[in-house]
């Protein structure tokens, strides 16, 4: 199993914009940007989605996806990731919802949930780009 160095593990307490790339069923990429979070205990990354997004049914078929983020503070610091979703759950999407809203805009989750939220956990199979220039 692979972990996010330490070094990047700061990304994850600030409003780091993350984009993952899926596979559709033709298999073509699709690629969103995203909240991110990382559990260090399990050494997992942690998306959050709604039920029925394209991101959702695409890992659904397909459970490789590729993640990459930039620190907010310096674009030139990056850290990209290839893994598997290993898990989706409920346990806690809501939750977890509100305390990504907090970090990225001072508020709890405001937009309306159409089905309900799931919560992605990514095992990181590959550490690709993890980088710290200026």
């Amino acid at each position: 199993m692979v972990a996010v160095p330490e070094e990047f593990q700061d990304l994850f307490e600030k409003a780091t914009f993350a984009h993952v790339a899926t596979l559709t069923e033709e298999p073509d990429p699709h690629v969103t940007p995203v909240w991110i979070d990382y559990d260090a205990d399990d050494e997992r990354l942690l998306i959050n989605t709604e039920r029925g997004r394209r991101k959702e049914r695409n890992v659904r078929e397909d459970p490789s996806v590729g993640v990459s983020m930039t620190d907010p503070d310096n674009p030139y610091r990056r850290l990209s990731i290839i893994g598997e979703v290993d898990e989706v759950t409920t346990t806690g999407a809501r939750e977890h919802i509100d305390e990504l809203a907090r970090r990225y805009t001072g508020e709890e989750y405001a937009e309306p949930i159409k089905t309900e939220r799931v919560l992605f956990r990514i095992r990181i199979d590959e550490i690709v780009d993890a980088r710290e220039t200026n």
